[in-house]
């Protein structure tokens, strides 16, 4: 996917895997169909944003950050810098945020959440259209802590509810369970 109509078209072709998924499908593609910027970090209101579900090769684990401005164990992801591409945003961060090559499983999205970004010093509330992509890391590689990050650990899918019980990231666990 390079740009902003191929996202589009995975939006429009996508199945979500129930009716909160489907209702964030359609909020991030009309969102996606009005904004030509829609990856502009400045735009206000919000943006598309990528992450990565890093999962093992066995599908017994998943890599979670600590995030140190939320304080919350989540997928790594984040913003597009020049990038109209939200599978590349979504390596990229992965990459950056754990210091671990990933591989993605496949181009096609994995999961969608539009959620709310608080108010902070130097920015206003927004919301990030986040497109989630499966990747895959080797568990054996030395993780590095970015600074972003409190803490990056490896996560049994049957124990990612005692350290988040987001129903966005409960469903990316039972979608990598199926």
């Amino acid at each position: 996917m390079s740009t902003r109509s191929a996202l589009i078209e995975q939006l429009r072709g996508y199945r979500p895997a129930d009716a909160h998924e489907e209702r964030m499908r359609v909020r991030i593609l009309e969102f996606v169909v009005a904004h030509a910027d829609c990856f502009r970090r400045t735009l206000a209101g919000g943006h598309v944003t990528g992450s990565a579900w890093v999962v093992n090769r066995e599908r017994t684990h998943t890599l979670l950050v600590h995030h140190r401005r939320l304080g919350k164990w989540l997928q790594p992801g984040g913003h597009a810098e020049e990038e109209t591409d939200a599978l590349a945003v979504a390596v990229r961060e992965a990459e950056e945020e754990t210091g671990l090559r990933v591989r993605p499983v496949s181009p096609l999205i994995f999961d969608l959440d539009a959620h709310d970004i608080p108010e902070r010093k130097k920015e206003a509330a927004h919301v990030h259209y986040d497109i989630r992509f499966l990747v895959e890391a080797d568990m054996a590689r030395r993780v590095v802590v970015s600074p972003e990050s409190r803490a990056a650990e490896w996560v049994r899918l049957d124990h990612v509810a005692a350290v988040n019980t987001d129903e966005s990231v409960l469903r990316m666990v039972r979608k990598t369970s199926a």
